[in-house]
């Protein structure tokens, strides 16, 4: 039986891509997660930290250092605080969590931070390296803020067609219209202003320094079924995915506390919830949206559980048409699914959202007394993680 644990959870607000956020650095972003995370615990000792796991999607700008151990020092913990960075994609701080508490089962560590931060708008434009200096042709200047870049002419060309068309086929596989995929996108809006207002944020969020963003950017509440129906697809001419029923690019960090029960008397602070089971799960590149389905299962098998047990779940909505394909096949209540907003409104900044799911998912379960609950999340290239929580807190 897993018996690690998570403590505390913090998260900056996320910002729009090129906005309230745009001039503030992943690395930076990084440590004021940190920062805020141990605002949570005060009677915690820093240097009593076995190690921070850290979550980037990226890695090809200014986090490029092992942006973890960035955020040690720039969060100002004492140099012995080791660090290091995971990059699994979309699912990076989830993993980055699960390697936490992995190490806590395993007694390798007592307490570890872990997270993840993503800037998609420092993101850097890239120039494929030269095998000879002075190449007579053109070099062209390549995005790395999303999606497939500098790609394998040996990579079959039907894995790395673009996240928005893996998506459209899998619509197409799933009989999933325009209607219900705006439908949920609405939903999502909703709920997450609602959230807001009613203050369910506000004990996960940490200011960030020199901005004055005090909740998700890219929330719009006063979106309406016309609105996004007004959207013209962004994939395919006659597609049903839109900017409004897909998750946006944002800015933004997060981190979570994972501890052994022992470690409470350290930290300060009884735990939220315990890691009951993990699972990761991969599948074709091209259904990657759909890989959630079976780490949720295998991570449920794991804690010895079923959905019937389950009262509330965290799905990273990185498209509506994936996260209603992962919830018609799981069969769960869809009103159990991310009954305070989810990606679509609250964003999607690639390495730190896992660990936003969890962090929630804990705040849920405790608010809505809840035994169970599942974070789970898609990670483009065919990969998916999930995470069962059991809430401790009553």
């Amino acid at each position: 039986m897993s018996r690690s644990f998570l403590y505390a959870a913090a998260r900056t607000p996320f910002g729009r891509f090129g906005g309230a956020l745009a001039e503030v650095r992943p690395d930076d972003l990084s440590a004021i997660a940190v920062t805020g995370l141990l605002a949570r615990t005060p009677a915690l000792d820093p240097a009593r930290i076995s190690d921070l796991v850290w979550g980037n999607a990226n890695g090809a700008g200014e986090e490029n250092r092992n942006v973890g151990r960035m955020a040690v020092l720039l969060a100002g913990l004492p140099t012995s605080v080791p660090a290091t960075t995971v990059n699994r994609l979309c699912g990076s701080s989830l993993d980055a969590a699960i390697i936490a508490s992995r190490a806590v089962d395993t007694g390798d560590a007592d307490i570890v931070v872990a997270g993840g931060a993503e800037s998609m708008t420092r993101a850097p434009w890239v120039l494929p390296k030269p095998s000879r200096g002075y190449p007579a042709g053109h070099l062209a200047a390549v995005s790395t803020t999303l999606g497939w870049r500098l790609v394998n002419d040996r990579m079959p060309a039907e894995w790395t067609v673009s996240l928005g068309e893996c998506n459209e086929q899998l619509r197409e596989k799933y009989g999933i219209s325009r209607d219900r995929q705006d439908e949920f996108a609405l939903r999502s809006h909703r709920l997450a202003a609602a959230a807001w207002a009613d203050g369910f944020y506000d004990p996960l969020t940490v200011a960030v320094p020199g901005t004055d963003l005090t909740r998700d950017e890219s929330i719009r509440a006063d979106t309406t079924p016309e609105k996004l129906a007004g959207l013209k697809p962004s994939f395919r001419a006659d597609g049903t995915i839109t900017a409004g029923n897909a998750s946006p690019l944002n800015d933004g960090a997060a981190a979570v506390l994972i501890g052994s029960e022992a470690a409470a008397a350290a930290i300060g602070t009884a735990p939220l919830a315990r890691i009951a089971g993990r699972a990761a799960y991969a599948v074709d590149p091209v259904l990657f949206g759909f890989a959630p389905v079976e780490a949720a299962e295998a991570a449920l098998r794991r804690a010895g559980i079923g959905w019937s047990d389950v009262g509330a779940v965290e799905l990273n909505e990185a498209f509506a048409v994936q996260s209603l394909a992962c919830v018609d096949a799981w069969g769960v209540d869809p009103d159990l699914v991310n009954t305070s907003g989810g990606a679509i409104a609250i964003g999607h900044p690639l390495g730190a959202s896992g660990a936003r799911i969890l962090g929630t998912l804990a705040h849920v379960l405790r608010e809505r007394r809840e035994r169970w609950g599942v974070a789970a999340i898609c990670i483009g290239v065919g990969q998916a993680l999930a995470v069962v929580l059991e809430n401790v807190a009553g």
